[in-house]
């Protein structure tokens, strides 16, 4: 499996920006579709997740900015990112775990690049 993450960018406080992590390869239905960020100096954090069955969760910090949504005819996540803020610069990284008959697989992106001037 490939994780193919894509959308950052420069944008000033206040905007938005919507990244997107297209998965390729042996995909299994039963998994659970994260994404995590890591600013400069600290230690990559859990942004939002979701599931096959549709649940989402998110970190106090992006609740209510944020939204992770999913297109699994696409294989493909989404994170919305609105209200932005200088807080929120960091490299954003997708993350899979594919659940199977066969066991657990877990993947990461590549990391997109999101950066937010004040």
């Amino acid at each position: 499996v490939q994780l193919q993450a894509s959308g950052g960018g420069l944008v000033q406080a206040g905007g938005s920006l919507s990244l997107s992590c297209a998965a390729s390869g042996s995909i299994f239905s039963r998994r659970v579709m994260r994404w995590y960020r890591q600013a400069p100096g600290k230690q990559r954090e859990l942004v939002a997740l979701t599931t096959n069955d549709g649940s989402t969760n998110y970190a106090n910090s992006v609740k209510g900015r944020f939204t992770i949504s999913a297109d699994n005819a696409k294989n493909t996540v989404y994170l919305q990112m609105n209200s932005l803020d200088p807080e929120d610069t960091a490299v954003y990284y997708c993350h899979a775990v594919y659940f199977s008959n066969w066991g657990t697989q877990q993947y990461w992106g590549q990391g997109t690049l999101v950066t937010v001037s004040s």
